[in-house]
């Protein structure tokens, strides 16, 4: 068994969508990035990479790359899954938590862990996704941007 550890931010910005854990999320604000900059979703990706010994997702999907630009982070999970699969790795369980001022998440967890089990083909029991606020401090506190860290815990097939 081996586990892996993610972490991702973007910032909020205007004219932007809100997706976290693939469900798009009515908001003022969405995050800003060259994919979907689902924080969630990229922390969950680096944590199973890592884990596997690979690289980070910037190395497998570059940011300057126009092939990534809007893509769906659900996709690019999808990929690590085949890389993962390659490698006879199978997944045991993911925790997760989003950091975040506002929107207030707990009604959207649920259809997150959904949308991400379908894509790695995992139940949802075996997915945590929580989310907490900073108290106002930093740059979540103040509402400037959304982070998200992951673990996960993989296991030879």
């Amino acid at each position: 068994m081996r586990v892996g550890i993610g972490y991702d931010v973007h910032s909020l910005t205007e004219g932007e969508k809100l997706v976290l854990g693939g469900v798009e999320i009515k908001y003022n604000l969405g995050l800003a990035g060259w994919s979907d900059a689902d924080v969630l979703v990229h922390s969950i990706m680096d944590a199973l990479l890592g884990a596997a010994g690979l690289a980070d997702i910037g190395t497998y999907f570059p940011p300057s790359d126009p092939a990534y630009k809007n893509v769906s982070s659900l996709a690019l999970l999808q990929k690590i899954k085949a890389m993962l699969d390659q490698d006879d790795w199978k997944i045991v369980n993911i925790d997760s938590t989003i950091i975040a001022e506002q929107p207030k998440l707990a009604p959207y967890t649920d259809q997150m862990k959904q949308s991400i089990s379908n894509v790695l083909e995992i139940n949802k029991s075996q997915i945590g996704i929580k989310a907490t606020t900073t108290e106002k401090m930093g740059f979540t506190g103040r509402g400037e941007g959304i982070a998200a860290q992951a673990v996960a815990l993989i296991d030879k097939k």
